[in-house]
């Protein structure tokens, strides 16, 4: 079993940047690839980001890219989504989940993971 926290959450007006940490404990291994995923008011949950277990290829949604980064600790006990320029439109909560990948490949589809944070709310408002 792993169990995910996520934490940094908040409101910040468009333009502006947060970063979001998941903490995650219990059997964690190299063989987990992060990810994150969102769910906007009255949507599906989306992909946001991953990272392969190996931390050395990652993907990104083109809703967020080159302004999301995805990371983690060199231990792989806590995953980083740094978000700047931050928009109305990403809006949701975010969750982290992780799951059993090849040691070099993320995944966009949800599933591909087994294990799920609760939740943490992003809003962007003026």
């Amino acid at each position: 079993q792993v169990q995910l926290v996520e934490s940094g959450g908040g409101s910040v007006q468009p333009g502006g940047s947060l970063r979001l940490s998941c903490a995650a404990s219990g059997r964690t291994s190299t063989y987990y690839a992060p990810g994150w995923f969102r769910q906007p008011p009255g949507k599906e949950r989306e992909f946001v980001a991953g990272i392969s277990g190996r931390g050395t290829n990652t993907g990104y949604a083109d809703s967020v890219k080159g302004r999301f980064t995805i990371s983690t600790n060199n231990a792989k006990t806590v995953i980083y989504l740094q978000m700047n320029s931050l928009k109305p439109e990403d809006t949701a909560v975010y969750y982290c989940a992780t799951g059993s990948l090849p040691l070099f490949q993320y995944s966009s589809d949800p599933q591909a993971y087994d294990y799920w944070g609760q939740g943490t709310q992003v809003t962007v408002s003026s």
